[in-house]
């Protein structure tokens, strides 16, 4: 149990830094005007955080232990989690809103769910199918039960979940094996490898040492948001079956779009309140039947 409540702890830490950071990211990205540049030195501060978090002598020690198709696995952690899928996300920001966006990622527990049961053995109760029943319902209330428009924003976002999705269910199997903070460091700093790949080949890389001082103070707030963000997130998918974790996120959708509200021109339409309350009812049913079955499946030994 004592496992349970710190996943629950840390997944809620997970899920209140996206909301915030989903909203700010809007407004960063509209201010650096370039998403791929703007991803990268997000990126690349919250490598440095969780750097200074790991790279001490004990946690050295546990890197020479690490098998070297575990590391395999870890770098394509960073290519698939940690660089392709940002660039994809923070252009899709760039072009559609912050509730589209949203939206988009918190479908992430549909896809995990489909991969988790299939490759992960994950067992779904009834409970939880209800649940998640209610959390696309409140997804989509928060839209004003309309259905988005699949414009070329739309379509980056669902192909970087996708990609986290898949990320998520090899991270989750290697969990089993290899400290969290061990996983959530690879993927930034062999992601921010490749991102800064990415940037040098197509001619940006010179922005990242112009960028202003005021682009500077919001990268750094991203990125220690970030470094947060993956701390926790990787703590709780040790912890909770990967279908938990991704479904409590969905509780980062109302409190963005509590955030666009309370900051932006519009008022709460009674659309969004219903899906406020949809998306707050399954994350009880999520949490109430995890702490009653105690069902959680940690990652097997098995590989992909």
């Amino acid at each position: 149990m004592k496992k349970i409540n710190q996943g629950l702890f840390l997944v809620l830490i997970t899920t209140v830094i996206s909301g915030f950071s989903v909203f700010l990211n809007t407004y960063a990205v509209k201010l650096i005007n370039q998403s791929s540049v703007h991803t990268t030195a997000k990126n690349l501060i919250a490598t440095l955080v969780l750097s200074l978090l790991f790279l001490t002598p004990l946690a050295i020690k546990k890197l020479k232990g690490i098998a070297r198709v575990d590391w395999l696995k870890l770098v394509l952690i960073g290519l698939i989690g940690g660089s392709i899928p940002f660039l994809l996300f923070f252009k899709a920001v760039s072009l559609t809103s912050a509730t589209n966006t949203a939206f988009i990622h918190k479908t992430l527990f549909i896809w995990v769910s489909l991969l988790a049961v299939w490759f992960l053995r994950e067992k779904i109760g009834r409970l939880q199918y209800g649940a998640l029943v209610l959390l696309f319902l409140g997804n989509f209330a928060l839209l004003g039960f309309k259905f988005i428009s699949f414009d070329y924003g739309v379509v980056l976002a669902l192909i970087a979940t996708l990609f986290w999705a898949v990320e998520f269910v090899i991270a989750k199997k290697i969990l089993s094996r290899i400290d969290s903070l061990v996983v959530g460091w690879a993927r930034m700093f062999f992601g921010s490898i490749f991102l800064i790949g990415y940037v040098a080949s197509i001619g940006k890389f010179n922005m990242l040492f112009n960028l202003s001082v005021i682009q500077w103070q919001w990268e750094l707030l991203l990125g220690i948001l970030l470094a947060i963000y993956v701390f926790t997130w990787y703590g709780a998918l040790k912890r909770l079956p990967a279908v938990t974790v991704t479904s409590i996120l969905v509780l980062a959708s109302p409190l963005t779009t509590f955030l666009n509200n309370i900051f932006g021109p519009q008022s709460f339409s009674h659309g969004q309140l219903i899906g406020c309350g949809l998306i707050i009812s399954a994350i009880i049913l999520f949490i109430y039947s995890v702490r009653q079955t105690k069902n959680v499946v940690l990652a097997n030994s098995s590989t992909i």
